[in-house]
């Protein structure tokens, strides 16, 4: 099976059917429910999450949601190592470069699910949009 990390512009494009990305994050999702893969978050996800979220939908709607995505994946902590790492980095988004860390710190992760592969360039793991990723996948 593989481990995929979801960066949260994934996990937000599935959650608000933000076209034209959405299919291919739906189609994702529904491989880890159907646990043909493994889906990893940190949990500074969900606090970005809850941010962007909250703009558009009601409380109790966003925390619902958040509950069903947390359900259906691993919740990684950040830890102190992760910001520090971050910080001492160099990559351009200090956000993507503390759920890099994270992803990097959980040693099951085998490829980030992001669409911005740019700002990972500089990246030890594998970097995939999710449209790449499922060209490869073979379940």
């Amino acid at each position: 099976m593989t481990n995929l990390f979801i960066d949260t512009d994934i996990i937000i494009d599935f959650l608000t059917d933000r076209n034209p990305y959405s299919r291919e994050a739906a189609i994702i999702f529904t491989l880890i429910d159907q646990k043909k893969l493994k889906g990893y978050a940190s949990s500074l996800t969900f606090s970005n999450l809850y941010y962007v979220l909250r703009k558009i939908e009601p409380h109790k709607k966003v925390l619902a949601k958040l509950d069903s995505i947390s359900k259906m994946l691993t919740v990684l902590n950040v830890r102190e190592q992760n910001i520090r790492d971050a910080i001492e980095s160099g990559f351009p988004d200090f956000e993507d470069s503390i759920q890099y860390f994270c992803a990097l710190d959980c040693k099951r992760v085998e490829v980030i699910i992001t669409r911005n592969t740019k700002d990972y360039k500089n990246s030890n793991l594998p970097v995939m949009t999710p449209g790449d990723f499922l060209k490869s996948f073979v379940s």
